[in-house]
């Protein structure tokens, strides 16, 4: 018999364990016994939970998503200006918390996951149109017939840059990695400020 309120306990150690096993082996090849095992209970508990390893794949991307969120608004909600909204994503998305090993992991195995699977697919392009969204409002504000352009550059920068990290090709600290995104957008805002 199970015990009662340990099921929201062991879905997190479950999540938390799928993230740590896909960061130390770069791929979605681990099995949920691995999982299970380094959550410290039976494949049969984790298959209760879950049902599937793609559901436990989704599961982890889920909090990874939830806690990048979190971390966006609250950074969002001190930002004064329009440049300011967009650093905030820029530091938010390479804070430490969000470009550890294993987050960048999973990451870049969710993309390759949502080439297959539908549910994957559809949570990544929540993420995609959430960040698309938050950028241009603000590069409207700042360079109104460049934000499309801007937003679009900005975004396959930050992705780029965990692509990078992932393969382990060129690994950047995470203020290093701040530092070339910001490079981007004061390059960028003087090119389109009018003249």
């Amino acid at each position: 018999m199970p015990k009662l309120g340990m099921e929201p306990i062991r879905r997190n150690a479950l999540v938390e364990a799928t993230i740590h096993e896909i960061g130390a082996h770069g791929t979605l090849d681990v099995t949920v016994s691995q999982i299970a095992k380094r959550a410290g209970m039976s494949s049969a508990l984790a298959h209760h939970y879950f049902g599937s390893k793609e559901q436990m794949f989704a599961a982890a991307m889920r909090h990874i998503m939830t806690l990048y969120g979190a971390e966006v608004r609250g950074a969002m909600i001190m930002a004064k200006t329009p440049r300011e909204r967009i650093e905030a994503i820029i530091r938010t998305s390479f804070s430490p918390r969000q470009f550890r090993d294993e987050s960048v992991a999973a990451w870049l195995n969710f993309y390759v996951q949502a080439q297959k699977s539908d549910d994957a697919f559809r949570l990544l392009n929540v993420y995609q149109k959430r960040l698309r969204s938050n950028l241009m409002h603000d590069f409207k504000l700042l360079a109104a017939p460049d934000a499309r352009t801007l937003t679009r550059g900005l975004a396959a920068m930050i992705d780029g840059l965990y692509i990078r990290q992932a393969l382990r090709r060129d690994p950047m600290a995470p203020q290093a990695a701040v530092e070339v995104l910001m490079h981007y957008l004061d390059t960028s805002l003087a090119k389109a400020a009018p003249q």
